[in-house]
């Protein structure tokens, strides 16, 4: 395996040879600023409207949602915000149960945590890296019974309430199979589309199956704000509720200081806002980006037997947020990612499986085989938008 190759052949992607920097390092997925941002920035600041009202955050709210075709969109603090509040949307209380992937990053899990609710792990399929249906399907089978129109895990007596999957590096699961489901057993579906953001799946973008989605736009996403977050949802009453549960429950008044429930400032400030409607202007661009250097990761990796470049599944059009490649073993995974970050490009293996950490250990899994194949060999490679 030529590594050699490899790491030059990204360098020459990405560094100017007339730098003058000795030694560079090449980020994973650095942030790019080159449109109205100062402009809108500098206009929020003339208003001195910085935080959490402002047009910004309404404008960024009703263009967001026309982008991903949903009605609703209420902007938050950043993705893991999102996610809990769609969960208590969903009705998770203490001592409820939602079933989601153990490949994921950490924020699904404690999303689940903050409602008091315990995460039921069920393995993925190698091609989304996502939530396999058929898993899904056959844990609930094995495992669940409906009772009132609820879903009742025999084996703990507890209610599992919502079934969040993840669309892996902006590749998205089988949703539609999910949704049906999910459907079927009475749990609440809630996408976790923090990764994927201008990703579609038989034409639907991604977040838009579910009862409710929740994006990120940390500043390693596609488009960033520096943090943020959004809800989106067809339901009024939901978006409502959202709206108000995130601006700390605070019923509208003049002057007065009422708040009519345990509420969250999860409010997105209108500089965060005014990044983000610049950012999202540019997301076309960014997208298109994206799939040239797609196509020259194909180029390179299509001559390596011991390499698998991760395309994007089928009947998906992915966002290929971070470019991924999956090495033979877990031996050629950590030599692959000691030569690379030595040489100064920057990788990073996939996360380490939930169900693995202190934390979640004694939580119920259900046959995790692909899950662990994927941990032992998934490495993400430098997936900026600027070639």
């Amino acid at each position: 395996m030529r590594y050699e190759d490899i790491v030059n052949f990204i360098k020459k992607l990405y560094l100017n040879p007339n730098s003058q920097i000795l030694n560079p390092t090449i980020p994973l997925h650095e942030p790019v600023f080159i449109g109205n941002e100062k402009k809108y920035l500098n206009d929020c600041i003339d208003s001195t409207f910085v935080s959490s009202v402002g047009k910004y955050v309404d404008r960024f709210e009703k263009e967001f949602a026309e982008y991903v075709g949903s009605k609703y969109a209420v902007a938050t603090v950043n993705g893991t915000s999102a996610l809990h509040i769609s969960l208590l949307l969903a009705g998770v209380e203490s001592g409820d149960e939602v079933i989601t992937q153990p490949l994921t990053f950490i924020a699904t899990c404690n999303a689940i945590s903050y409602c008091g609710a315990k995460p039921v792990f069920v393995d993925v399929d190698r091609d989304t890296m996502g939530l396999s249906p058929e898993s899904l399907k056959k844990f609930l089978e094995e495992n669940c019974e409906v009772v009132d129109e609820k879903c009742i895990n025999k084996t703990t007596n507890a209610t599992i309430k919502a079934c969040v999957p993840m669309h892996t590096f902006g590749h998205p699961c089988k949703i539609d199979e999910i949704q049906k489901v999910c459907a079927e057993w009475h749990i609440t579906l809630i996408e976790d589309a923090a990764e994927s953001l201008g990703s579609r799946y038989k034409n639907k973008h991604t977040g838009t199956f579910g009862k409710l989605g929740a994006f990120s736009f940390n500043g390693n996403k596609i488009i960033t704000s520096g943090g943020g977050g959004a809800i989106v949802t067809d339901d009024e009453e939901l978006a409502k509720r959202a709206k108000h549960l995130t601006t700390t429950a605070k019923v509208p008044h003049p002057y007065e200081y009422v708040h009519d429930e345990v509420g969250y400032n999860y409010r997105m400030p209108n500089l965060n806002a005014a990044l983000l409607v610049a950012q999202l202007e540019q997301l076309d661009k960014f997208l298109q980006n994206k799939r040239e250097l797609t196509l020259k990761y194909e180029e390179l990796f299509k001559e390596y037997d011991d390499i698998e470049f991760v395309k994007e599944p089928q009947n998906a059009t992915s966002n290929y947020w971070l470019q991924a490649v999956v090495l033979e073993n877990l031996e050629t995974r950590n030599k692959f990612l000691e030569y690379t970050n030595k040489s100064g490009i920057m990788t990073r293996p996939i996360w380490k499986l939930m169900n693995e950490l202190e934390m979640f250990k004694d939580t119920q899994c259900s046959g995790l085989d692909n899950a662990k194949y994927l941990e032992e060999r998934v490495v993400n490679i430098p997936s900026g938008v600027t070639l």
